[in-house]
């Protein structure tokens, strides 16, 4: 068994996922932790064929299950990589954890992963989302969820970090195949985002990290949300929208990356500013 690290993985009616990750993973020996959000297909069943230990919480959002998860298992290494049911670990970073010995990393607190992102079978390879760089990997007791996002959730080590630069996660959902499926998941995350925005207009939230565009991958993006926050509501997108497909070269990822670039990075983004505005009138702000 693996004395390096451990994997924790959420679920929810991932079995055309689950397996995928799993295969990928295997043979490192790693003890794997899976909480799931109450999966009413084949998924607990697969996590049992793996050997997998899985517990059940009620799902809010993913900061939240992640803390969960973080405190609820009792794992015994010094380390914990994070993953995401739709995720997989390429042969280049199964050697990099293969190789993983903890005496070798005394001073580090976390390792971000390199991450290429696939919609609809399509690798967006522009737009800013690759190189895409999220820690995944810290030392057990230190790194921890940022309760401060309600959507894009994020572990965060204090102390160095360090990049892994080559060998990638590959994620794929393959259920956004589905337009619908994909225009539902965000209709709830819409909730969230604007929600969460309201919250740091009243101050009741704050960013947890230090905005910093000399930083680490999350403090840069830190930096950069506090400026989207800045920026008027309903002209935004329109911003974002042209930035990514013009000075970040979306306009290259083809006819499937654009789809994806207008739908995650306009649709999505003028529909949570319609409902920020929604709430700002409710509550007369």
């Amino acid at each position: 068994m693996n004395k390096n690290f451990s994997f924790i993985i959420l679920t929810y009616n991932e079995e055309i996922h689950l397996p995928r990750l799993l295969e990928s993973i295997k043979n490192l020996k790693a003890p794997t932790f899976i909480l799931d959000s109450g999966s009413t297909d084949q998924t607990l069943s697969i996590a049992a064929q793996y050997g997998a230990k899985t517990a059940t919480n009620a799902f809010t959002n993913h900061p939240k299950q992640w803390d969960f998860a973080l405190n609820h298992f009792d794992i015994r290494t010094p380390w914990i990589v994070g993953l995401d049911a739709d995720q997989t670990v390429t042969p280049q970073l199964f050697q990099l954890l293969n190789d993983f010995n903890t005496d070798d990393y005394a001073e580090v607190s976390g390792i971000y992963f390199n991450r290429k992102n696939f919609f609809q079978g399509k690798w967006i390879r522009f737009g800013g989302y690759f190189p895409f760089y999220q820690l995944k990997m810290f030392r057990n007791g230190v790194g921890f969820s940022d309760l401060n996002e309600n959507m894009d959730h994020r572990f965060v080590a204090p102390g160095k970090t360090i990049i892994w630069k080559n060998g990638y996660l590959l994620e794929e959902n393959l259920k956004e195949n589905d337009i619908n499926f994909w225009i539902a998941k965000h209709q709830r995350y819409s909730d969230l985002v604007a929600e969460e925005e309201l919250d740091r207009i009243k101050n009741i939230k704050a960013q947890s990290l230090k905005p910093s565009l000399l930083g680490n991958p999350d403090e840069q993006r830190a930096w950069l949300k506090r400026l989207w926050w800045k920026l008027p509501l309903g002209l935004r997108p329109y911003l974002y929208f042209s930035y990514r497909i013009i000075f970040k070269l979306g306009i290259l990822d083809g006819k499937t990356g654009m789809k994806f670039h207008y739908l995650q990075g306009f649709w999505f983004r003028r529909l949570v500013d319609r409902k920020i505005k929604r709430l700002k009138t409710a509550l007369k702000i």
